[in-house]
């Protein structure tokens, strides 16, 4: 079925509104896909609510001449004040005309408010938007669709022209390789310990393990002369200092309440409890490394937030790439060393999600918080 033609010609205001540019052959269930992700009310409107295409004339008949409109491109709602509309075919001369890549095949229209803030500060701008918005950065409802119009052109393969001063934003496709396991199901630290261990042999626990092997000798006590109240006293110079500050100073309280933390601090540090969060690391030598980071997830992405699943609680575990020189990763032309290290890091972090998914289900997410396939690692 053939794309609607861009209206570049009809709508002088096009070139000032932000454009979605992707190759041929990506399907519109895929960028609904994406928007859903990150876009909890995205959907397509109603045939019968789609607006009349911007600044193109209405057509008439006449004398009994039949006279057939284009085809109408469809309208995803992002959010109650942001669309995208298309897919739109493109000509060469479309192509020219707005500067973008030679391989865009198809291009999405987007409406949203402007709604700007202050100039960016000098730093790591590995998106582009930094550059792209040198007067004043989007806010509120722009910067999360110009946000996700740059992670979703990452993912498909495809680039970003800013409304206005038409600059092109082409994030890399390899330029964002974390990835993050979504379950529900908790494993201890040893467990995740061999789970990555089965795809990267040399792994390790971020923290060795400590037992409780009662306390030093001396530990806790003090000679008489060095209490002010001339008795021995279990506990730490801080319980102590505590106790005077707030003007305990009968020796028996103080010796019940400072034999009783004490023993509170010997239980803990015999019986611990269960780690609430931990991590793995795999050393990468000159490539860097790899830490599996294993807590509760700040957010749900919105396409698991109605999982039967996630509503039970969920855990992530995030395979983050961290490289020798940690500021490349802000950098949006990084360096030839740092692309190479990341190619080779990238086999490894995807055979650690993979062996992760594995144990423990759910689902994979990327740095964007889209999801993917398994079988695509």
């Amino acid at each position: 079925m053939a794309l609607p033609r861009l209206p570049l010609a009809d709508d002088p205001q096009l070139p000032g509104r932000h454009l979605l540019a992707l190759p041929e052959g990506i399907d519109s269930e895929e960028v609904e896909v994406l928007a859903a992700s990150r876009f909890a009310a995205a959907r397509w409107e109603p045939v019968g609510d789609v607006p009349a295409q911007r600044g193109r004339r209405p057509l008439t008949a006449a004398f009994g001449i039949r006279i057939t409109a284009a085809p109408a491109a469809p309208v995803l709602r992002l959010s109650r004040h942001s669309t995208l509309t298309g897919p739109y075919g493109v000509t060469p001369d479309d192509i020219v005309a707005l500067g973008l890549p030679s391989a865009t095949g198809q291009v999405y229209d987007v409406a949203c408010t402007r709604e700007r803030g202050d100039k960016p500060y000098p730093g790591g701008d590995r998106d582009g938007i930094n550059r792209a918005f040198a007067d004043g950065l989007p806010v509120r409802e722009e910067q999360r669709v110009v946000q996700w119009l740059v992670d979703a052109a990452r993912r498909l393969g495809g680039s970003v022209r800013v409304g206005g001063r038409g600059t092109i934003l082409a994030p890399d496709i390899e330029g964002a390789i974390d990835l993050t396991v979504l379950t529900d199901r908790w494993v201890e630290p040893n467990e995740a310990l061999a789970i990555v261990q089965s795809a990267v042999p040399r792994a390790r626990l971020s923290v060795p393990p400590r037992a409780w092997d009662g306390p030093l000798e001396g530990a806790g006590r003090h000679a008489i002369g060095d209490s002010p109240h001339g008795v021995t006293e279990p506990g730490g110079r801080g319980l102590r200092a505590a106790l005077d500050q707030h003007g305990v100073r009968d020796p028996d309280e103080r010796r019940r309440l400072l034999a009783e933390a004490a023993a509170f601090d010997e239980m803990m540090l015999s019986a611990p409890q269960a780690a609430q969060t931990f991590g793995v690391l795999v050393d990468l030598g000159v490539d860097g490394m790899i830490a599996v980071e294993v807590g509760e997830p700040d957010e749900v992405p919105p396409l698991l937030q109605a999982v039967e699943w996630a509503q039970r609680g969920v855990v992530a575990y995030r395979v983050h790439w961290e490289p020798v020189v940690v500021d490349e990763l802000e950098a949006e032309r990084p360096t030839l060393e740092h692309r190479v290290a990341r190619r080779r890091a990238a086999s490894t972090l995807h055979a650690v999600a993979r062996a992760v998914h594995q144990a423990v289900g759910g689902e994979i997410a990327d740095e964007a918080d889209f999801l993917v396939d398994p079988r695509d690692l």
